[in-house]
């Protein structure tokens, strides 16, 4: 199956170089697709200029900061109708380890429908974070599983790969959060659409170069959506 890495960029310009070399380097063969929201710093540029260098870069620029689930859900779109089979997401800034993306493109070569690279399922993996943000990131995710009811230990991931198919059967359009809560909203999706989701354990290192997206705001509508998400109908595409 064809694969490919989607990354969502704003103001990424000291990561996106060395990312886009990393992502090549892997013993894999994959695609890179970048989704910027108006970087004002340069990072479309950037990716631009690599695209004489590496073949399978490719980039998408949208005005503005639209949100990161629509970032997503743009590249979902982008990439399944060029007939990707293996479909990942992950962060610019390497918190999440490329390395690890040959581990969930495996997990759902072997048949996961859906596959997380966990925080939280051997423990607490999480390097450089303070304790505060530590603690509310595992507890949110405790939250989701208590009130949603999903059998996922790190449910507000984003370093996480989905099946072609998977991506195909989730009606993107039902998809209604924008930030963070859009984690949980697609994994939830997948889960009572009768998908696997399999954890796969990870380091979770934050960023050491640029500046987080981080924000109270974000973690609200997470909270807020999740109740409404338990009552929401998961219908097929």
């Amino acid at each position: 199956m064809r694969r490919i890495v989607i990354i969502p960029t704003y103001n990424e310009i000291e990561n996106i170089e060395a990312m886009v070399r990393k992502i090549f380097s892997l013993p894999y063969q994959l695609d890179m697709l970048v989704i910027d929201d108006g970087s004002p710093d340069g990072t479309a540029d950037a990716v631009k200029r690599l695209q004489s260098e590496f073949d399978g870069l490719h980039i998408v620029e949208r005005r503005g900061k639209l949100g990161l689930g629509t970032a997503y859900i743009c590249g979902f779109r982008w990439a399944l109708e060029r007939g990707y089979g293996l479909i990942c997401e992950m962060d610019c800034d390497f918190s999440h380890n490329p390395d690890d993306l040959v581990k969930l493109y495996d997990a759902c070569e072997q048949g996961a429908g859906v596959a997380v690279g966990s925080r939280y399922v051997t423990g607490v993996n999480v390097v450089n974070w303070p304790i505060g943000r530590v603690i509310m990131s595992y507890y949110a995710s405790a939250y989701v599983r208590r009130v949603l009811g999903i059998p996922v230990r790190d449910c507000t991931a984003g370093f996480v790969c989905f099946r072609g198919e998977t991506l195909r059967t989730i009606n993107l359009d039902d998809i209604r959060m924008k930030g963070y809560g859009f984690q949980i909203e697609m994994k939830y999706s997948a889960y009572k659409l009768g998908f696997e989701i399999k954890e796969i354990p990870i380091i979770f290192t934050d960023r050491t170069m640029g500046t987080s997206k981080m924000s109270s705001g974000i973690f609200g509508e997470a909270f807020w959506g999740v109740l409404k998400m338990k009552f929401r109908k998961i219908r097929p595409c």
